[in-house]
């Protein structure tokens, strides 16, 4: 089978379900920023697998890299859709918010901004972090919205704050 199929080529895709929209529909460009997120944070699991003290983090980071692709593929349906995987945000929250915890009990108080930079596996932290803040604000903006958008968007708030604290504990231990 062949990889390209043409149908794009007018500056159309199809949804999951198949309605045909527009390349820059709102839905697509969340599910795009999604989808270069799952890609980043392969990124920033390729520099923690150079790092002795950082490799610990790897399956956390692949375990989020499946969650953003259940989310995409919620993304990417304008409508209920009964064979998609159902999203387990609940339990996914619960569990980041308890990495976010364990990780913020090894850092001290912050008490100002934060500028990005090296080492590089901090700094490729940070863009993951930003990206997944432009994708919340992309979900956030959907004009026809599924029941699945609003958890989409909370699981990838949590993301971000995780991305963040795992930047500042990735610093910490590069440090030493």
């Amino acid at each position: 089978m062949k990889i390209y199929t043409k149908k794009g080529d007018n500056g159309t895709t199809s949804l999951v379900g198949g309605r045909r929209v527009s390349k820059c529909d709102s839905r697509v460009e969340a599910y795009g920023d999604a989808d270069e997120l799952i890609s980043y944070l392969g990124v920033v699991r390729a520099c923690f697998e150079q790092s002795e003290p950082l490799k610990k983090y790897c399956d956390e980071l692949f375990t989020i890299q499946s969650h953003l692709m259940d989310i995409s593929a919620h993304l990417a349906s304008d409508c209920e859709q009964e064979w998609l995987r159902p999203l387990k945000v609940d339990e996914w929250l619960a569990w980041l918010e308890e990495s976010i915890d364990n990780m913020t009990a090894l850092l001290p108080t912050k008490f100002s901004f934060i500028i990005p930079g090296p080492p590089a596996a901090v700094a490729e932290c940070h863009v993951a972090r930003t990206i997944c803040r432009r994708c919340e604000r992309k979900v956030v903006a959907i004009e026809q919205k599924t029941a699945s958008d609003p958890i989409c968007a909370q699981y990838l708030n949590r993301l971000s704050d995780y991305l963040f604290t795992l930047a500042r504990v990735a610093e910490i231990i590069l440090q030493k």
